[in-house]
């Protein structure tokens, strides 16, 4: 078994889930396509979504030439957006090749082809807009006036509201890490001098349970680790090898030896599911801070 099969298995169990949701919640949610509509492209032949040939089932033509109907499609898109990936592309494997077509498709056209209700329509432009703010931008919610700051300076906890400095007529700064007003000396990159200001996330990996990385020969690896890219924290999958995806960066990590993959099969080839040549790394103490640009 190869990574890109058990990345795969992964994904189509996220994506049968959906239609599974979709199913249970009765007739009313199954979508058909108007056979009068102009606008789009009629075509025989079997999904290749799901690979479903019912010829009484109406099917339209994507703009990468791949054919769905708005069921399989919708279903496939908020498979995507519930493992964090705000962009939706063609899983159908090119004709006569084990390839995926991996056509990025644009969401007008995702919107239309899979006849998205008021409701979903609502779900996915809420939920686009907020994976897409979390990957280009640092923000929280200001404890003050609750409306959205972005933090600048990715190594300081103090940061400054111009919301609540131009309404209240003085300086507002709040820690980013407890979200309550700044105490202390500034700029700090540990914490602010509230009582309780911890950086959970730190927490979380000195505290995580250790496990046996499933099908693998790597045993007692932190559970959580966070992403030697980014910093995103992530737990394992449970299921196929030691090699994670994150879903914030895109990037292939070793989830025992925190390399990238591709360093960690450098060292030793073909190692899927056996122990890195260097070993298992221990509990992280610090958490990488992403540099988008570099």
């Amino acid at each position: 078994m190869t990574q890109g099969l058990s990345m795969s298995c992964c994904y189509f169990i996220l994506f049968w889930f959906s239609i599974d949701k979709m199913s249970t919640q009765g007739q009313q949610t199954e979508k058909q396509y108007d056979p009068n509509d102009q606008t789009l492209k009629f075509v025989k032949g079997k999904d290749e979504i799901t690979g479903d040939d019912d010829p009484n089932t109406l099917r339209a033509e994507m703009s990468c030439g791949h054919a769905v109907d708005p069921n399989s499609l919708t279903a496939w898109c908020r498979s995507l957006l519930d493992r964090g990936q705000y962009k939706f592309f063609c899983p159908a494997l090119k004709n006569g090749t084990t390839s995926k077509c991996e056509e990025e498709w644009p969401y007008q056209e995702v919107r239309k082809l899979a006849v998205l209700s008021c409701e979903e329509q609502l779900y996915f432009e809420e939920t686009v807009a907020q994976l897409a703010a979390a990957e280009y931008c640092e923000y929280k919610s200001c404890p003050g006036c609750k409306t959205f700051v972005e933090r600048c300076d990715l190594t300081n906890l103090s940061v400054r509201c111009s919301i609540c400095t131009t309404e209240r007529g003085r300086v507002y700064d709040f820690c980013w890490q407890c979200l309550n007003t700044w105490k202390g000396q500034a700029p700090r990159s540990d914490r602010c001098d509230n009582e309780g200001c911890i950086n959970q996330e730190l927490e979380i990996l000195k505290y995580c349970l250790l496990m046996n990385l499933p099908e693998t020969k790597v045993k007692q690896c932190p559970s959580t680790r966070a992403c030697p890219t980014c910093g995103k924290l992530i737990e394992h999958s449970q299921v196929g090898c030691k090699y994670m995806n994150c879903t914030r960066c895109h990037v292939e990590f070793c989830f025992a030896c925190l390399e990238l993959k591709i360093e960690c099969q450098k060292s030793r080839p073909a190692s899927w599911f056996d122990v890195c040549a260097k070993g298992i790394a221990p509990r992280q103490t610090s958490i990488p801070t992403w540099n988008r640009h570099g």
